[in-house]
């Protein structure tokens, strides 16, 4: 795919948001519908890549999201980990890593994947 200017992502998000209304989990990947929908979410997914890129969090962002969507203390989390409070404020805040054994623990009881913690 050649370079996507902004009026033609434009207009595929336009028209993504015509057709997604008339899809259905009926219809076949070869219905019409379905593969111009495709084919414009290519588009936009494409333009978004180069212009509106996402950076993957890093360790301190998914634990201090993991710990808020759960909705467990940073105590109660040390707690069950066997480690202090303290420790897992550095993690939080970006000052420390922790070790794989760590990062388990806080994988399983975070409901992080492992391959975002190791960053892959």
């Amino acid at each position: 795919m050649g370079k996507i200017t902004k009026e033609q992502y434009e207009f595929a998000c336009n028209r993504v948001e015509e057709l997604l209304p008339l899809v259905d989990e009926s219809m076949v990947k070869t219905h019409p519908i379905v593969v111009e929908l495709s084919m414009v979410s290519d588009v936009v997914i494409e333009y978004e890549k180069e212009h509106f890129p996402i950076e993957k969090p890093t360790v301190a962002e998914l634990i201090s999201d993991g710990i808020e969507e759960v909705g467990i203390s940073q105590k109660d989390l040390a707690s069950k980990i066997g480690i202090s409070p303290s420790r897992i404020s550095d993690f939080a805040t970006g000052k420390a890593e922790p070790s794989l054994r760590i990062a388990g623990k806080l994988c399983e009881l975070l409901h992080i994947s492992p391959s975002a913690m190791l960053m892959l």
